[in-house]
């Protein structure tokens, strides 16, 4: 996710934050303590553990020479047993694509990977002459070449679902916020240059949101049979299935960030093969935002975990250096809750009030400098 002319907008602030963040609800001020991420449990035992295990990063974006370093570095021997989700937006460039995923196949057992929009972009010498349709084929051609799985398989019982998915703007129904002046998504988000649709497909309505979820429809025999015999399934995406998986606007320096980053479609497709399970049996995960979550709702644990740009890392406390990829899985049951990602702890404790449409004090501060900075 690029959010142009902004100070990056899945990060709370310019600066680094202290330890103590307050939100301003209701016309009063709460104060949240912000912690560092804990390894899972799951992970961390890792010399004990016999069983399956199953790790989720995403977002990795190695076009940045550190996240390219940061993949190098993961260990050659820890993970040669385990199983990898790869939540989208790889790297936008062709052959940093195809790199990054043979250094992840050389590292686990098993690869698995949706795409991201950044993966699809059409943009330099290498990939100018495509569509982004035609680099999606190019990326899967690319993958099966690898030993990268982009189907839904089943490994030691448990299911495991790659959902395509692409956002479209009438997913976000929560009040706009008025009153400062935000940038239009054409200017704000760089998909609507570097992608490039054919046809009638576009952003701005729900065609390319359908077409990707139609893409499911090709696996459904395989999903049936998964639904009939596992009784624990994980699914991803690369985009978000529920608006209530992003902060508030309110909280965000990019106020229109919902509209560029989710499908209703999605959601409707993961109930669809989650149904009624309880929350120890169902488990989704997404990216694209680049917020580490981990919550149940409506009975499907919902996890982010992404690597994200190495600015963001710099800014915030969940860096994922340390602590990615984060082991969602492991001897036979889900791993401990993510501990600790901001804004789905904040979320757990306070109400989310979508038509309260005062700025945070982070982003009332920010768009105070700006208009002065204008004048």
């Amino acid at each position: 996710m690029v959010v142009k002319l902004m100070p990056c907008c899945p990060s709370l602030s310019q600066r680094p934050l202290p330890k103590r963040v307050q939100i301003r609800t209701q016309m009063k001020y709460t104060t949240t303590t912000r912690s560092e991420i804990l390894t899972s449990s799951a992970a961390a035992s890792s010399a004990s553990a016999s069983g399956l295990r199953v790790f989720v990063l995403s977002d990795l974006h190695t076009d940045y020479s550190e996240n390219m370093t940061w993949v190098k570095c993961l260990s050659a021997t820890r993970h040669k047993k385990d199983v990898l989700l790869v939540a989208g937006d790889v790297a936008e460039k062709y052959d940093d694509f195809v790199f990054t995923m043979s250094l992840l196949k050389d590292r686990f057992q098993r690869v698995l990977f949706v795409p991201g929009n950044h993966d699809l972009w059409c943009r330099g010498q290498e990939d100018d002459s495509l569509d982004s349709l035609e680099k999606l084929n190019k990326l899967l051609d690319a993958c099966r070449g690898l030993g990268v799985e982009i189907h839904p398989v089943v490994i030691d019982g448990v299911g495991i679902i790659p959902l395509f998915s692409w956002y479209h703007e009438s997913f976000d129904r929560e009040k706009d916020i008025s009153g400062i002046r935000i940038l239009p998504l054409e200017m704000a988000c760089r998909d609507f240059h570097a992608c490039k649709w054919p046809g009638d497909l576009s952003s701005r309505d729900t065609s390319l949101a359908l077409y990707f979820d139609a893409m499911n429809e090709n696996n459904r025999e395989v999903i049936n049979e998964i639904q009939r015999t596992c009784n624990q399934i994980i699914t991803f995406s690369h985009f978000v299935p529920r608006q209530d998986l992003c902060p508030e606007k309110r909280m965000l320096f990019y106020p229109n960030l919902p509209k560029i980053i989710g499908s209703d479609f999605l959601e409707l497709r993961i109930r669809s093969i989650h149904g009624a399970m309880e929350s120890t049996s169902a488990c989704h995960v997404f990216g694209h935002t680049h917020f580490s979550w981990d919550a149940v709702l409506d009975g499907i644990r919902y996890v982010q975990a992404p690597l994200a740009y190495p600015r963001e890392r710099k800014r915030r406390m969940n860096g994922g250096e340390n602590w990615l990829p984060y082991c969602v899985y492991s001897d036979g049951k889900f791993a401990d809750k993510l501990s600790h990602c901001y804004w789905s702890d904040y979320y757990a404790a306070n109400p989310r009030s979508p038509d309260i449409t005062e700025l945070a004090p982070w982003v009332a501060r920010f768009y105070n400098r700006t208009w002065k900075s204008e004048f």
